[in-house]
């Protein structure tokens, strides 16, 4: 998406330059900051590039006048079931302190909707941490239904 004249908001593929940005925006929350480790991105960079070399992953970011504001990962799952569909994932998703409550989330969202659409999927699905529940309300009003329980194992 190329910057819009009304927001100035341009949303485009991450580049290896990004990182820091992106794992500042990780870390910056109460789940984020005790798992993320922005002073060392090694296993971040080698995380992205087994992402770039994969095309079912789309990795972007949001920039608002040349500065890094948001990021989200959108990975494609062909699957047989809903009668062969492919599904969309959402992850990752961070809009930086400064740019919450701007309207950046829900265009962000909308951009990763309509970019699943553009791939033929037929489902776009996403996680929240339990504890998110200004994110669930923020999910709901764009049209999700939290519709499943999730389990995740830690290895």
């Amino acid at each position: 998406m190329t910057p819009s004249p009304a927001t100035g908001l341009g949303i485009r593929p991450a580049t290896e330059a990004d990182l820091p940005d992106i794992v500042a925006m990780l870390a910056d929350d109460p789940l984020g900051a005790t798992r993320e480790s922005p002073d060392d991105l090694a296993p971040y960079a080698a995380a992205f590039k087994r992402l770039a070399e994969d095309p079912n992953q789309r990795v972007v970011v949001a920039e608002r006048e040349g500065r890094v504001v948001g990021t989200l990962q959108l990975t494609l799952i062909p699957g047989i079931s809903r009668r062969g569909a492919t599904r969309s994932v959402v992850e990752g998703v961070r809009v930086h302190a400064d740019e919450r409550g701007s309207g950046l989330g829900t265009l962000f969202m909308e951009w990763a909707i309509e970019e699943s659409r553009r791939e033929g999927c037929r489902l776009v699905q996403l996680t929240s941490d339990a504890s998110r529940t200004d994110a669930h309300r923020f999910y709901e009003r764009l049209g999700f239904t939290a519709s499943h329980v999730g389990f995740k194992l830690e290895l």
